[in-house]
């Protein structure tokens, strides 16, 4: 396969007065793509999202952006929609995007920014009067007001109820459908499935996985994965030897559900409680990390 990559990171490396939160970084993001950047807190995400966007200096190491160090003309091609953006009080959204926009040369089309968005019924409206949903919404919009290539997201779903979340997944696929490469930083791993065509996780400002979601489930786990209670395992019985207890449950991961149950039950086990799930990217990053993705 040729390589298209529109931005790539070389062997970043970021210090800090006693911390490297960066470690040798490199991965490409190729054209047209949602790439997802995910990681515990604490892991380097954030430093490596800040380096990409130009925003921070590597100490060593380098971002291209096609092919080429990062320029000023850079900031025309790119857009960013930051986890937390403050808007110019005493505005309205039409007003802030028209302030927004006034900063580039390269614009979007007014038009039809407002009607992908969503904003034609709140375009009078104050921005200190707007829910959740109609700020993001508003926020992609400043994010693509200059037509960019490239599109970062740090967290653009984080504080949403989970209507508003899947209304502005829907957007995402959008906007992505239109010819954008997106970077997606998320704390939901269903939104990461559903959007991204390729992810990374880092940890302690390293990569430890690289691919399609998908593909790296499969290579990390079988095809099943049966849960149950702790209470509900008979107590003087040895757990299967693939059991994992983990915040109260039992976790067996399994490629033959009909004989694992057989096993469970001619153990003792207490099936009422029982759940066969199909592994998911929240287990690939629990088994990768051994952390939960925290706000």
């Amino acid at each position: 396969m040729p390589d298209d990559s529109l931005l790539e990171a070389r062997n970043l490396v970021k210090h800090y007065p006693g911390v490297q939160a960066v470690a040798g970084l490199s991965f490409r993001v190729q054209r047209g793509q949602c790439f997802g950047l995910l990681g515990p807190n604490g892991a380097g995400k954030t430093t490596t999202l800040e380096m990409l966007e130009g925003i921070l200096a590597p100490t060593s190491g380098a971002v291209l952006f096609d092919g080429q160090p990062l320029d000023p003309s850079y900031r025309e091609r790119t857009g960013i929609q930051f986890q937390a953006t403050a808007l110019q009080d005493f505005q309205t959204v039409g007003e802030s995007l028209a302030m927004f926009a006034s900063l580039y040369h390269r614009r979007a089309d007014r038009d039809e920014l407002i009607e992908l968005c969503h904003l034609s019924d709140i375009l009078t409206r104050d921005t200190r009067k707007l829910s959740g949903g109609q700020r993001q919404r508003l926020l992609l919009a400043i994010a693509l007001v200059n037509d960019p290539d490239l599109v970062f997201l740090d967290e653009p779903t984080t504080g949403l109820d989970p209507q508003s979340r899947r209304n502005f997944w829907g957007l995402i696929e959008t906007v992505r459908r239109r010819g954008k490469t997106i970077v997606l930083t998320t704390h939901y791993m269903e939104e990461a499935e559903r959007l991204c065509d390729q992810i990374i996780i880092i940890d302690q400002g390293q990569l430890i996985a690289e691919g399609q979601p998908q593909t790296l489930v499969r290579e990390q786990f079988p095809r099943a994965i049966i849960r149950l209670p702790e209470t509900a395992w008979p107590g003087a019985t040895p757990l299967p030897s693939a059991a994992l207890v983990r915040n109260g449950e039992i976790e067996i991961p399994t490629a033959e559900v009909p004989p694992m149950l057989d096993a469970l039950d001619r153990a003792g086990a207490t099936l009422t409680a029982l759940r066969v799930e199909t592994p998911n990217l929240e287990d690939l990053f629990l088994k990768l990390t051994g952390h939960r993705l925290r706000n």
